[in-house]
């Protein structure tokens, strides 16, 4: 990478450029996931089920959502750095409620603070990631911030599972590490330029209502279907994977559980990276299809208890979500009318972010009356179907692409 990347000219000054504001991306992104590994190390501690598990992941991406939401575009009026700061504000404050965590309400606390932060990013960030590029490096960065999300996402459970497992610390210091993380990529913002001209001192919060413009249903419905069962493997990974793997395959070692998790979010970003190549219309149901096999080796894992397997699901799960994901998120995009593309991405989002929680609670439920096994079995089952019916579903209905192109900017600009 030209190390003219890293930074841009402004008022005659070097600053940082898309490389560091991706890299702030990363940190924030991190933190939502940093607890990931953790979750059976506070069941012990405080004494809850599977089913809370699940809740307590779910008010993270209810968070999300009202955030996206209320405050989306927010950062196109105030500005992308306040928004940013704000962002990597509530992703400290939500590692100080870990820190001080004395029971459920503080664990509910800090996932609520942790999905506003991830909220905000969403859009600030990849913005900014985007619009700090050179023209002519424009999808390099779409790329960069698409990386940047998933990669922190998969590096959160990562850092904490070694952390957890090699230290002396293993509640404590994922978190302070994380602390020092925040306090660097905001020195980092400080320094990036803004790239909104003319920012809005504190303009009004309008609360923006979810529309789905006529000529984009074709699009939208297998486009968010594939998007609710990428999300739903996710959500199985993010929140009670490490669970399967230390009760149903016997892994007790929290840095295998974390690297585990880590497998899925890697596999994402590389399919993500696979999109431009194959094209969007084609790469929506090869990737349905790619995520239908990742949940057959979940589900074979769970009946031979095979972690192989269980990482093998991972990775091919993992690598059909990002390829379907970001095929969505470009068809969305180029088929919305410009003057409804940001409602219509934001209602994309609520039903991508459904994904992440309504199911998971599910399977948190199944799993007090069924056990984690057959709970795990359900759930793949269901998501199976869905994704089989969205790939079908768009091989037949969306006609095929005449020239694979690069994605334009629009189709990372809520990722």
């Amino acid at each position: 990478m030209n190390v003219r990347d890293c930074t841009s000219k402004v008022d005659g000054r070097r600053r940082p450029g898309y490389v560091a504001a991706a890299l702030v991306f990363a940190i924030g992104m991190a933190g939502t996931t940093l607890p990931t590994p953790l979750y059976g190390l506070y069941q012990k501690q405080i004494g809850f089920s599977e089913l809370t598990v699940t809740v307590v992941f779910a008010v993270y991406a209810v968070a999300v959502i009202t955030v996206l939401m209320v405050a989306g575009n927010y950062s196109d009026e105030a500005g992308r750095r306040p928004v940013l700061l704000c962002a990597l504000a509530l992703s400290a404050a939500s590692a100080a409620c870990f820190l001080l965590e004395g029971g459920l309400p503080l664990l509910f606390t800090g996932r609520m603070l942790s999905g506003c932060a991830a909220g905000l990013l969403s859009g600030a960030a990849t913005a900014a990631v985007i619009e700090l590029a050179r023209p002519g490096h424009r999808a390099r960065a779409g790329f960069a911030a698409t990386a940047a999300n998933m990669g922190g996402l998969g590096c959160g459970p990562l850092l904490s599972g070694i952390l957890a497992q090699y230290t002396p610390w293993p509640l404590t210091l994922p978190f302070w590490v994380h602390l020092g993380l925040v306090a660097a990529a905001c020195g980092i913002t400080w320094l990036l330029p803004e790239t909104v001209t003319e920012p809005k001192r504190l303009p009004p919060l309008r609360p923006q209502g979810l529309s789905v413009p006529p000529e984009v249903k074709t699009v939208f419905l297998p486009a968010s279907l594939a998007a609710f069962a990428g999300f739903a493997l996710l959500g199985l990974f993010t929140a009670v994977a490490p669970s399967f793997a230390a009760k149903t395959l016997g892994v007790q070692n929290l840095a295998v559980a974390g690297a585990v998790v880590f497998s899925v979010f890697l596999a994402s970003t590389a399919g993500q990276s696979l999109t431009r190549r194959i094209g969007a219309r084609r790469a929506l149901p090869a990737g349905c299809g790619v995520l239908v096999a990742g949940l057959l080796l979940v589900a074979a894992s769970l009946l031979v208890e095979s972690l192989p397997l269980l990482v093998l699901g991972a990775l091919c799960g993992g690598t059909g979500q990002g390829l379907a994901f970001r095929a969505a998120l470009t068809l969305i995009g180029d088929a919305a009318p410009a003057q409804h593309r940001g409602g219509t991405i934001s209602a994309f989002f609520v039903v991508a972010y459904a994904g992440i929680s309504v199911p998971v609670v599910g399977v948190g439920a199944l799993a007090v009356l069924l056990g984690l096994r057959p709970a795990g079995l359900v759930f793949t089952g269901c998501v199976v179907l869905l994704a089989a019916g969205a790939g079908v579903y768009a091989a037949r209905r969306l006609p095929q692409d005449r020239d694979p192109r690069p994605d334009p900017p629009v189709a990372s600009s809520r990722l």
